[in-house]
């Protein structure tokens, strides 16, 4: 189970790196990265950008899809969540209760 874990958390890292890359690559309404690179840049990811938005997709995919996994599987390995446990009765302590001056705290008897 661990194997899976370390290779979830590879593949999320560098489609976390990817995707970074790529959407700086990507030309917005005031140009982006790929105007500094030049006339490569329109080239590249140009008019018919459509490869480049479909590469995101499909990486983003593969980001929120390896994310869930990852939560999925540390979940299953701790087996739950600290929200489902609830505090016993004996682990509250009673308040202290308040005396008024001038008066005698009362009996069990």
């Amino acid at each position: 189970m661990a194997l899976i874990t370390i290779f979830c958390y590879i593949l999320f890292v560098l489609a976390a790196i990817v995707l970074i890359v790529v959407i700086l690559l990507q030309e917005g309404r005031g140009g982006g990265f790929g105007e500094a690179l030049g006339s490569h840049g329109r080239e590249t990811f140009g008019v018919g950008s459509r490869g480049i938005n479909t590469f995101t997709a499909v990486t983003a995919g593969v980001f929120l899809g390896s994310a869930l996994l990852i939560h999925v599987l540390n979940r299953h390995q701790q087996g739950g969540s600290v929200l489902d446990e609830s505090p016993s009765a004996t682990e509250i302590p009673a308040p202290p209760s308040p005396q008024v001056p001038g008066t005698t705290p009362p009996t069990g008897g």
